[in-house]
């Protein structure tokens, strides 16, 4: 059942993409090859869960035996290894009673490479609309801990291409915001 609702899903997103082509294919042959696939993921995930916001955000679980202070660390040294700084770090709340999957604690991070950032201000203003990077740790009334993070692809690739030096330094946060929430969920610093 399951099987055959994915092949429906893909099979509209097929449609919709040729008839996009149709009707935007100058237009979109403008913008970066990566682009269209970024978009179908995107809208994938959309579709499967009903959530735009989760098609948008990397999550990464934390073991069981790294603290949430052990995380915080990790974070703080990765984000210095990273050539990153820390412009922000807020406890937003903790709810001792929190049952199931209610939120119990929730510490948002903000990480930003102020040279990068300047360059893609004056690129463009609006990349200030991403910025500073943030990673927030969540823990579940069940126990369960999660760092979530920006997926920061459609905005390297979803739109026209970038410069070389533009994408080479856009590649750069990505990498570090994939690697510092992956790492310091294993406490790794």
């Amino acid at each position: 059942m399951l099987k055959n609702i994915l092949a429906m899903i893909g099979a509209l997103v097929s449609v919709i993409v040729i008839i996009g082509a149709v009707m935007f294919g100058s237009q979109v042959s403008k913008l970066d090859s990566g682009a269209l696939p970024a978009y179908m993921d995107m809208f994938g995930t959309v579709l499967e869960t009903g959530n735009a916001a989760e098609a948008m955000i990397l999550e990464y679980k934390v073991d069981e035996d790294v603290t949430n202070e052990d995380v915080a660390e990790s974070i703080y040294a990765l984000t210095e290894e990273a050539n990153m700084r820390i412009t922000g770090d807020i406890k937003m709340f903790t709810e001792e009673n929190a049952k199931g999957t209610e939120v119990k604690h929730a510490r948002i991070f903000s990480l930003c490479s102020l040279q990068i950032a300047k360059v893609f201000m004056n690129y463009s203003p609006h990349y200030g609309g991403f910025m500073p990077c943030r990673i927030m740790l969540i823990e579940f009334g069940n126990g369960d801990r999660i760092l979530y993070t920006m997926d920061l692809t459609l905005m390297i690739h979803g739109g026209q291409p970038l410069s070389p030096k533009m994408l080479e330094l856009a590649t750069i946060v990505q990498a570090s915001m994939t690697g510092i929430p992956a790492r310091a969920a294993k406490g790794d610093f």
